[in-house]
């Protein structure tokens, strides 16, 4: 097929099959995205990221979601352990400087086995309401906390040479349900959420990428959740004023009714850029392949983010290391 597919792939294991490199090569899938499954050690997983690109023949851009806490696809012993976002907001005696040190130490471990982009920094706001799924994952409950913290954890990634991917645009805080099982529905009126929830993403839409939430919000469309809703597309692209990537959230998350293929393309059509499909089925992916390449904006904005993807910086790793301990430390 001509051009770059508009989706994302997971792949099944620790290394690709023979019937995943050529079903790649042939897909053309955007970029990769990588879970527990497919790590186990950092020879390993350095060759599996080779792997993925080389099945492409391209530098194609390799994602994951290592938040820390308890969304860390690389663990110990290889790999640094994090306090949940909002248990190291909580503890850090300056909680901006202790994001900035996370997301440049998050960024080393990825860096050093082909990571170049990670599903951070998560600008939902905290509240008593938010699901366990989502509320440790948190960095704070007000709109000018988050939007800080959050800006230093996407800046130290950068400067590890790891690409942020803000997420869940226009915000999730507000769901008290698990979107892997159930569809939330959020019935908060349009100017309360235009003057919090939507605030952080706004303030950290100059970013290159974001990831949608799987959410109603009957303010602005009582049927669809945002991945899949013209309405909710046009807040994020002229209320929020994010102009870059849009990503769906994981298309196989039960929040989302209908198979794979009517998911994806219900996305696309709200005008979504590019489709994220996670488990690594390969019957599932290959109905997701039938959508095809990226329209040519997708593209453009897709291009525009691989030009911002740079080599790490010269930080001291080990004193990155040592000041977020002394941070962390309880006097």
């Amino acid at each position: 097929m001509a051009g770059q597919g508009a989706y994302i792939f997971g792949c099944e294991g620790a290394r690709l099959s023979q019937a995943e490199k050529a079903f790649f090569a042939k897909a053309q899938p955007w970029g990769f995205i990588l879970f527990a499954r497919n790590v186990s050690d950092p020879a390993q997983l350095s060759a599996l990221t080779y792997q993925l690109r080389d099945a492409v023949g391209r530098n194609a851009p390799v994602l994951v979601d290592q938040e820390g806490g308890r969304v860390q696809r690389l663990r110990a012993p290889h790999w640094r352990e994090f306090l949940p976002a909002l248990d190291q907001m909580q503890q850090a005696r300056d909680p901006i400087r202790a994001q900035w040190l996370r997301g440049r130490l998050i960024a080393d471990d990825l860096h050093r086995v082909g990571i170049d982009m990670n599903c951070i920094p998560g600008l939902d706001l905290v509240r008593e309401e938010t699901h366990p799924f989502l509320k440790n994952r948190c960095l704070g409950d007000t709109p000018a906390l988050v939007a800080k913290a959050g800006r230093a954890l996407a800046d130290g990634s950068i400067a590890g040479g790891v690409q942020p991917i803000m997420k869940h645009i226009p915000g999730h805080g507000r769901s008290t349900l698990d979107t892997h099982h159930e569809l939330p529905r959020v019935e908060s009126d349009a100017d309360t959420l235009m003057a919090h929830d939507f605030v952080p993403f706004a303030a950290l839409a100059d970013l290159p990428m974001a990831m949608t939430a799987h959410l109603v919000f009957t303010a602005y469309d009582p049927d669809r959740p945002a991945t899949q809703s013209p309405a909710m597309v046009r807040v994020i692209r002229e209320d929020i004023g994010f102009a870059g990537l849009l990503m769906t959230d994981d298309i196989s998350m039960n929040a989302l009714g209908g198979d794979v293929a009517t998911r994806g393309r219900a996305a696309l059509d709200a005008g979504c850029d590019l489709v994220l499909h996670c488990n690594g089925e390969m019957e599932e992916m290959s109905a997701v392949a039938d959508f095809g390449p990226m329209t040519s904006a997708a593209q453009a904005r897709a291009d525009a983010a691989l030009a911002l993807r740079r080599p790490a910086d010269d930080t001291d790793i080990d004193a990155a290391a040592a000041e977020l301990d002394a941070l962390l430390t309880l006097a």
